[in-house]
């Protein structure tokens, strides 16, 4: 294989074609949310709609990249490691905490949705020490979902499971 041919295949265009995909999953998502509003005029669904919308416009910015034979920003630097091919096995642990809540939020509640989601995305991102990030979770969801109680955005029963 040519080097050319090695640049070629090093390209992660695959990652940019992931990244729109979960943001159109986002905005497919956010479809369904209820659209009422409250005392500033934003629904619950913009914030996923933003998120599923940043999320899509860099997909497709990531795609370009790729297929104009850009490098990454840490292919760009020196050093062993720079020339490393972005983890599959953390990018997909990364994309099922992003999934997490569209499969298990009406089932488990948002706390321990959001518990689960934050354990698998710092997962993706190293760490290993689960009991910590799962208790940093909780916690995060749990003051999340008061919060949004408190400002009269129903986010469900504190967990399903339990009514």
């Amino acid at each position: 294989m040519s080097s050319l041919d090695q640049r070629k295949a090093a390209r992660p265009w695959w990652l940019g074609v992931a990244v729109f995909a979960m943001g159109a999953l986002w905005l497919y998502g956010a479809a369904g949310i209820a659209s009422t509003t409250n005392y500033i005029g934003l629904g619950p669904a913009a914030m996923v709609q933003v998120a599923g919308g940043g999320l899509a416009i860099l997909g497709i910015l990531l795609v370009i990249q790729a297929l104009r034979g850009e490098t990454f920003a840490a292919q760009e630097e020196e050093g062993a490691d720079a020339a490393a091919p972005p983890s599959r096995s953390a990018f997909l642990l990364a994309l099922a905490g992003v999934a997490m809540p569209l499969l298990t939020m009406k089932m488990l509640g948002f706390p321990i949705t959001a518990m689960l989601a934050f354990t698998l995305v710092t997962h993706a991102f190293g760490s290993r020490r689960t009991l910590l990030d799962l208790a940093i979770g909780a916690l995060i969801g749990t003051f999340s979902w008061y919060g949004f109680e408190l400002l009269g955005i129903e986010l469900g029963p504190f967990i399903p499971l339990l009514r």
